[in-house]
């Protein structure tokens, strides 16, 4: 499931993945202190992310409660896409490059990325799927 997280979803689907679930107080108690939301904030932001399908509400109980229908690396891939897609005209290449010109990414990533490419690179000549990776990022 390919759902897209505006900046405000994400810091919902954070608490979420952190612990779930969760009320809508509980979220609205959570962030709170960084973002200064009110509970009418969370809940119209509950109900937009239940209509793309993000979140689900279990209503079950005395109080609703919400958990991530999405996974964070589900949710990070979509993001992934998007912005290659949006900014670096879909090439992974000027991301890099961009990391690279711009000194976001350290020696030590750097060492790392070239690891995972090198696992990736060895994966696509063998014919397998390139998914080694993922657990290094």
């Amino acid at each position: 499931m390919a759902v897209q997280c505006t900046e405000a979803e994400w810091k919902i689907m954070e608490v979420l993945w952190d612990h779930s679930p969760r009320t809508m107080s509980d979220i609205t108690k959570t962030l709170e202190p960084d973002t200064g939301w009110t509970r009418h904030t969370v809940i119209t932001l509950l109900k937009r992310m239940q209509e793309k399908g993000s979140v689900a509400v279990d209503e079950s109980g005395d109080v609703k409660t919400y958990t991530p229908r999405i996974s964070r690396e589900e949710a990070a891939s979509a993001q992934t896409k998007k912005l290659l897609s949006h900014v670096f005209s879909g090439k992974a290449s000027l991301l890099i490059n961009n990391l690279l010109d711009s000194g976001e990414i350290t020696l030590k990533e750097m060492e790392e990325l070239m690891d995972v490419i090198r696992r990736g690179r060895s994966a696509k000549e063998k014919g397998g799927e390139n998914n080694a990776h993922r657990d290094d990022l």
